[in-house]
C-alpha cells in the first residue's frame, strides 16, 4: 500500500486519481499528525576510518515529528532535533573527540535539525524528502530517500507508521574538517558519511 499517491501527469488524470484515493480507506487514514518514537527508532551514521574499515555509530537521544498527507505529498512534513551529546560509537574516548571543538562542539551546538521542505513519491513504496540539515551554525539541503515500511496499530492501540531510509553527506560541508593524514597516503576519517535512519512514529489520538 502506498502512502502516497503518485504525481498526475496531467489535468485530465486528476479525477482518476482522486477516486483511487477515495476507494482506499486504509490509505486515508494515514494522514495525520505522528510523532517520532525514540524507543523504537535509530538515527545513525557510518564512515570510513584510516581507509580500510568502517566505524559506525548513532545518536541515542532524538525527538521529531511528522505531518503525513495520503493526497497531498507536497503538504507532508518532517522535523527532527537530534541531541549531539547522545553520540555512541561504542568507544567513550573516539565519543569525545566527536563532541569536542575538533568536529560537533556539542557544548556550542548542542543539536541537529532536519526540517523538510519538500516531499515527493518516487515510486509505489518509496519517497524522497528533502529539507534543510544544520549542524553547528551550517545549514545545508539534504535529500533523504526513505521506503515505507507499512502501518500497523500495536499491542497498546497506538497507530503507527515506519519508515527506513539513508543519505550521503559530505561532513566538510557542514564544518567537520577535522582530519589526520596517513603514512601510507590518505586520511584517518573520511569526508563522506551515510546516514541512516530507522523511524516509528506514533499518531497523534
Amino acid at each position: 500500500m502506498a502512502l502516497f499517491n503518485r504525481k498526475r501527469a496531467t489535468e485530465t488524470a486528476a479525477p482518476a486519481a482522486t477516486a483511487t484515493l477515495a476507494a482506499d480507506p486504509a490509505l486515508a487514514a494515514l494522514t495525520g499528525e505522528y510523532t517520532i518514537d525514540p524507543a523504537h527508532s535509530s538515527i545513525g551514521f557510518t564512515v570510513r576510518h584510516a581507509m580500510v574499515t568502517n566505524v559506525r555509530g548513532s545518536f541515542g537521544e532524538h525527538e521529531g515529528t511528522l505531518r503525513l498527507d495520503g493526497a497531498n505529498p507536497a503538504a507532508s512534513t518532517a522535523s527532527i532535533d537530534v541531541k549531539i551529546d547522545s553520540i555512541d560509537t561504542g568507544i567513550a574516548d573516539r565519543d569525545g573527540h566527536l563532541k569536542s571543538a575538533d568536529f560537533f562542539d556539542a557544548e556550542k551546538f548542542p543539536l541537529m535539525t532536519f526540517r523538510s521542505t519538500a516531499v515527493e513519491q518516487t515510486d509505489s513504496e518509496t519517497y524522497r524528502v528533502t529539507g534543510d540539515l544544520t549542524i553547528k551554525d551550517v545549514t545545508k539541503p539534504l535529500t533523504i530517500d526513505l521506503e515505507f515500511n507499512g502501518s500497523a496499530t500495536d499491542v497498546y492501540g497506538a497507530d503507527r507508521v515506519g519508515f527506513e531510509g539513508t543519505a550521503d553527506i559530505l561532513r566538510s560541508e557542514w564544518g567537520l574538517t577535522w582530519n589526520a593524514a596517513l603514512e601510507t597516503g590518505g586520511v584517518m576519517v573520511s569526508d563522506k558519511v551515510k546516514l541512516t535512519f530507522d523511524i516509528s512514529a506514533v499518531k497523534a489520538a
